[in-house]
């Protein structure tokens, strides 16, 4: 994938903050900080590549808030929480809503890289399969309706006969049809053409 992935470090204990930097920068990492959630929401936007790093306790807005926000907004970001001695049970609330890891303070570096880009693998998988269900979706809605009611019935199984019986059309439209939905969706046998339409169907699917 294209656009860098960055880790963003948002911590509101400069000396914290300081010491991560310093570890990015030795390992040659792309980062960015902020000394609050608040200020890391103004930069947020859902096309951030990377992973967060963030402590669980801040002022105004905590790491637990800063997680709850980004789960509504949908974001793809891992995050991994630095903790203190007493913040064990919020970690694990927060593991609960989906934070890939909690780090206890003072952390050990290579420990804390590990985590790093296991969550940057993890985040560049999520936005592979985001884009693979992005471009999906926008195949087939560049079906016509005619070809979507083709699509249907191919799909059950019909020969192109039957399909055409069942629209009222010829059978030679028919074979149109279909050259030109597998043209589109990018698929060569009509197997595929029902795995396609099994996956729309699930992407479709309140979750």
């Amino acid at each position: 994938m294209s656009e860098e992935q960055v880790v963003y470090i948002v911590d509101d204990d400069c000396d914290v903050r300081e010491s991560l930097v310093i570890l990015m920068e030795t390992v040659g990492q792309a980062f960015k900080e902020y000394e609050s959630a608040h200020a890391f929401l103004q930069d947020y936007h859902e096309g951030m590549r990377g992973c967060l790093v963030a402590d669980i306790r801040m002022p105004r807005m905590s790491g637990l808030e800063l997680q709850e926000k980004l789960i509504d907004a949908g974001s793809l970001l891992p995050i991994i929480f630095i903790t203190g001695h007493g913040d064990i049970s919020l970690a694990v609330k927060a593991m609960r809503r989906g934070a890939l890891d909690f780090i206890r303070k003072p952390f050990h570096e290579q420990n804390l890289l590990d985590r790093i880009n296991e969550a940057l693998d993890i985040e560049d998988g999520k936005r592979k399969v985001q884009m693979d269900k992005q471009q999906l979706v926008e195949r087939f809605d560049s079906l016509s309706h005619r070809e979507l009611e083709v699509l249907e019935l191919v799909a059950q199984g019909k020969m192109s006969k039957v399909v055409a019986d069942d629209l009222g059309i010829s059978e030679r439209t028919v074979e149109a049809h279909r050259s030109h939905i597998m043209h589109k969706l990018g698929i060569h046998t009509v197997a595929q053409l029902i795995r396609l339409k099994i996956q729309i169907e699930m992407l479709s699917e309140p979750e």
